[in-house]
């Protein structure tokens, strides 16, 4: 297992409606053996076992080696609004973090977060040499938007709710599960969902070093029905017609291992799913 450490966009809360500035990463020279290099390399796996990791879940197999991809999760920015420490406010000490509901507030804060019911589930796995392990006993935090866009805890409008953020240590199957609701889609970027992989939960919950940072990038079908057919998302139609998977910066050169597979419906909610091999 490698170990990577992400930098942190310095950006202020209000850069949030500067477009393009907004939650821009750093993908420079960082990591190109992770997003491009084949696992092939590693013949106790090989790349026709692991074709199509990104999209595939999973989550139900105990032990089972990602059904595809060509590597590591790739490391990407954690934008400027990870609350992580990273850039001053820090939700991962607090008390209540670790949940598995994260559509309201916790602590002081009583905020909900409106928006069509979603289920994030991820599967870690450790891939070292030959060996792909899943990861049980690591640590999850995922954090990402509201349906207007903004992020709690930097945003003005919800600078005082820390809601859409939260923490879990994967299970004996390197699965953790949290329940949410669908991002909105804001100017200048991809719908997505950040998340940080950690060793373990105390390592997590005490702010420590990364394994990996990390953006799911949601399938554009999926965006595109709950857009256009649910309350409240109306603003996302317009930002989503002006950005692609291909055009965003950060899912623009390559997000084949970061595309989750989406189940469900508009009606019964929707559950996305992501492998994360680091």
């Amino acid at each position: 297992m490698t170990h990577h450490h992400g930098s942190h966009d310095p950006a202020q809360p209000e850069d949030h409606d500067r477009g393009l500035s907004h939650d821009l990463p750093r993908i420079v020279e960082r990591n190109r053996l992770d997003r491009r290099g084949m696992l092939g390399i590693f013949g106790g796996i090989g790349v026709a076992a692991l074709a199509g990791c990104a999209g595939t879940d999973d989550t139900a197999s105990s032990g089972s080696t990602p059904s595809g991809g060509t590597g590591e999760i790739p490391e990407e920015t954690a934008g400027p609004f990870p609350a992580d420490g990273s850039n001053g406010i820090n939700v991962l000490t607090e008390s209540g973090v670790v949940r598995s509901d994260i559509t309201s507030s916790f602590g002081s804060a009583s905020g909900v977060a409106d928006g069509v019911p979603m289920t994030i589930r991820m599967k870690v796995y450790d891939l070292d040499g030959e060996d792909a392990t899943v990861l049980a006993g690591a640590a999850i935090y995922v954090w990402h938007c509201d349906r207007d866009g903004e992020y709690s805890m930097y945003s003005d409008t919800v600078g005082g709710e820390n809601y859409l953020r939260g923490v879990q240590e994967t299970d004996q199957d390197g699965v953790v599960e949290f329940t949410s609701i669908f991002p909105g889609c804001y100017a200048g970027r991809w719908p997505h969902i950040h998340f940080e992989v950690y060793d373990s939960l105390a390592e997590a919950t005490g702010a420590g070093s990364k394994l990996r940072t990390s953006q799911l990038a949601i399938p554009p079908d999926v965006c595109e029905e709950v857009y256009g057919g649910a309350e409240g998302y109306e603003q996302s139609v317009t930002s989503l017609a002006q950005v692609s998977l291909d055009s965003d910066m950060v899912f623009a050169d390559g997000h084949s291992l970061q595309l989750g597979k989406v189940t469900g419906s508009l009606d019964d909610g929707y559950t996305i799913a992501l492998n994360v091999p680091v």
